[in-house]
């Protein structure tokens, strides 16, 4: 009896341990989407950013089929990449695309798969792409990382937007059918906390913002040889602790902590249902054991990150401004000058034009200069404010393919909260917004 009884003491010790790095028994299954909503080569760090999380899900065990990956991929060959078929996430650091799956590239790209993906749509996504979704149940953990351009109320995506309310429907209605049983999403984005003013604090979901409801989350890592940024300051801040840690023991509260004080450029936010936060890291990234420092190693003195931030809008001018400082002759000078000031030019095309609306919406000089001031509304009109985003959009200037367009789309919040209508701002774009389609404003 005795040699019976120490062999089950064996073996519950032989579960004790080996149950720290899976879930236990009756916790469900780990899914996982990551979404990179923009392209580029400006915007080179959000693909870098996903990748990464890829990688990281991956290294702690997360099978490949618990995982969708959204992104353009249209960085690691793109002709400015100066290392084919590699994407990095920090200078020097390793090849973050390697193995990523391919699940929806391209014009697949799009905020109604995103959200067929995150329900479980199956039938939706039949033909498009790699056709795999979350396919969750009660029992299980869901996982999402969203990263691109932002603005009030919305995060962007290749050629369109998702919308707040869109976004949340989807959440609340996954919640009311069982189809997780918690849920963590991870969004870099500017003003992304916006995203999450709705969030319902009763249900099982957990969310951390990079930036406020009004303010822009920041790059980092511009590497001279690469010629872009590398990577997105919250994004760094969240995935290289989660390098560096064990998975197993460290709370997600420790992380948003952790992440709040060292992300200096913008406020990290926490949402919804924060008692998830006591969860392990592990529990929504795999708790599989992997090697330390697997990127290297880390620096907390003289921060590489921090001290290359700036702000999201500013990226293109300061790529470019490397790219003229870097020059060698005349020619290649001119060249990049020529860019720096289209771009100017481009960035001046769109706040005049938006200007001329708001004149016809305001009929007030004063009214005007106000409503396109940087002073920021909680929106609260949503029908409002989203009828006129969208003909922006449609009539004005596409916020998908034209991310300076996005610092605009304050002013209708602005707009729909002092009382003007969306039918007053689209009379207004009408008239005003008769020039060809325009791409690529930076």
């Amino acid at each position: 009896m005795g040699s019976v009884v120490k062999l089950l003491l064996v073996l519950v010790l032989v579960n004790m341990s080996q149950g720290l790095a899976r879930p236990q028994a009756g916790d469900g299954e780990l899914w996982a989407v990551l979404v990179a909503g923009s392209n580029t080569w400006f915007n080179y760090r959000h693909q870098a950013d996903v990748c990464h999380a890829y990688q990281i899900l991956h290294q702690h065990g997360v099978p490949d089929d618990h995982i969708v990956v959204m992104m353009y991929d249209d960085i690691a060959n793109n002709r400015e990449n100066p290392m084919p078929g590699v994407i990095i996430n920090r200078p020097d650091g390793p090849n973050v695309y390697d193995g990523v799956p391919k699940d929806y590239v391209g014009r697949d790209v799009t905020p109604e798969n995103f959200l067929k993906v995150l329900s479980g749509d199956a039938e939706g996504m039949k033909g498009v792409g790699s056709g795999k979704v979350i396919n969750s149940g009660a029992n299980d953990r869901v996982f999402v990382n969203m990263v691109d351009h932002g603005a009030p109320g919305i995060f962007a995506f290749p050629t369109t937007f998702l919308k707040v309310r869109d976004f949340m429907n989807t959440i609340v209605s996954m919640s009311r059918e069982n189809k997780f049983k918690e849920m963590t999403i991870y969004m870099e984005a500017c003003e992304s906390g916006s995203m999450f003013l709705t969030l319902p604090d009763d249900i099982e979901v957990y969310a951390l913002s990079a930036a406020s409801a009004n303010e822009s989350s920041y790059a980092c890592y511009l590497d001279k040889k690469v010629g872009t940024f590398l990577g997105d300051v919250f994004s760094i801040k969240w995935m290289e602790d989660t390098d560096r840690e064990d998975v197993r023991h460290e709370t997600l509260e420790k992380q948003f902590e952790l992440v709040k004080k060292e992300t200096t450029t913008s406020h990290v936010m926490q949402w919804g249902q924060t008692s998830i936060s006591r969860q392990k890291v592990g529990a929504f990234v795999g708790s599989k054991e992997t090697e330390e420092d697997t990127y290297g190693p880390f620096q907390t003195l003289d921060d590489p990150c921090l001290k290359s931030s700036i702000r999201s809008p500013d990226v293109p001018l300061a790529i470019l401004q490397q790219r003229l400082q870097a020059t060698e002759g005349l020619t290649g000078a001119d060249y990049w000058m020529r860019q720096f000031n289209d771009l100017l030019t481009n960035r001046t095309f769109v706040r005049d034009t938006l200007m001329k609306i708001v004149r016809i919406v305001t009929d007030d000089d004063v009214m005007t200069a106000e409503m396109m001031s940087d002073s920021h509304h909680e929106i609260h009109n949503y029908d409002c404010y989203e009828d006129s985003t969208t003909t922006f959009h449609d009539l004005c200037f596409n916020l998908g393919q034209n991310p300076y367009a996005l610092r605009m789309v304050n002013t209708m919040v602005n707009l729909c909260e002092h009382g003007y209508t969306a039918e007053e701002f689209s009379c207004a774009a009408r008239a005003v917004c008769t020039h060809d389609a325009v791409t690529g404003i930076h």
